[in-house]
């Protein structure tokens, strides 16, 4: 009996093309030209947009017209890529997808009945539409996040905090939801930089921000908000909560075992927390939070203050 699931490979620089319909292989039963117009299509379509998922949607919709599917779904680890478009169905036929080396994703097609090879050999030849315009939207996807990351803490950066901030506050307002905010900066880092070294310092700042991404869940975002200062997003949370996040935090960072020539490193936090109140912008949100951990410094640090 043949398996429901087939998986195959598809390099488009090194594998065979006797499938793809460019050898002039006369014993593939493929229609040229619906195949034709429609890579012609796709090629056209296709390049209209640099998002992953709107590529992939309209490669799904449009595929349909020569071979039905149910379902589509891709996945690349790397850029935290996993989207399902349909319904599942117990038949597929898989594709690791590369070019000259460089991996592209895992894509599959699913649907109630099998392939043929006919049908397989279509599908096959309109992924090659798909190669360039999925590249380019990885490329631009990776300078986007580039674009918006703290490349030495790998953190979001100020403008991905901006961006982020309003969405949750939008969000929080329309769902009735509770959002909080973290301000924190590392206790006395001037005197870890003037002491040990600028490079140590930077050390430092990477621990301390792998330490608070450690500790918080997939859906809280840490932005480093300028220096030693961090800013921690937490979507859904309230008063509380957020008390309880930080305190985590602070003993977290007090346990990180930092050295300078085996000698001990004291590292410490100091944190400032605000709940967003009705009708409040993000600006005065993070207002308020700024003001919360200025008064945990000034308080003698290694603490969490709750904003008014």
């Amino acid at each position: 009996m043949v398996p429901p699931n087939q998986s195959n490979t598809i390099d488009f620089d090194a594998a065979k093309l006797q499938r793809l319909g460019f050898t002039g292989n006369r014993n593939l039963p493929l229609k040229p030209v619906s195949l034709v117009m429609l890579r012609q299509q796709l090629s056209l379509q296709l390049q209209t947009s640099l998002d992953v998922e709107r590529i992939l949607s309209l490669f799904f919709r449009e595929v349909q017209r020569l071979v039905p599917l149910d379902a589509l779904a891709f996945q690349h680890p790397s850029h935290d890529l996993r989207l399902e478009l349909g319904e599942r169905a117990p038949h597929s036929a898989g594709y690791r997808l590369s070019h000259e080396g460089e991996y592209l994703g895992e894509l599959i097609f699913r649907r109630k009945q099998r392939f043929s090879d006919d049908e397989l050999a279509q599908l096959e030849s309109l992924l090659a539409c798909l190669l360039f315009p999925l590249r380019n939207a990885l490329l631009y996807r990776t300078a986007l996040k580039s674009a918006l990351r703290d490349p030495l803490t790998d953190t979001g950066n100020r403008i991905a905090m901006d961006q982020v901030l309003q969405r949750e506050v939008d969000l929080a307002r329309r769902n009735l939801q509770p959002l909080s905010l973290l301000m924190l900066d590392i206790d006395h880092f001037k005197v870890i930089n003037d002491s040990h070294g600028h490079a140590l310092g930077d050390e430092v700042l990477k621990a301390v921000a792998q330490t608070l991404k450690n500790q918080l869940r997939n859906i809280d975002m840490v932005f480093r908000y300028g220096g030693e200062e961090f800013l921690v997003i937490l979507s859904g949370t309230n008063r509380e909560g957020a008390a309880l996040v930080g305190e985590r935090l602070r003993f977290a960072v007090l346990e990180l075992q930092c050295l300078d020539a085996g000698r001990p490193i004291e590292v410490s936090i100091s944190l400032g927390c605000a709940s967003l109140l009705p009708g409040e912008s993000g600006e005065s949100l993070l207002r308020r939070a700024d003001s919360a951990l200025y008064v945990a410094k000034r308080e003698g640090r290694n603490r969490l203050t709750m904003a008014g």
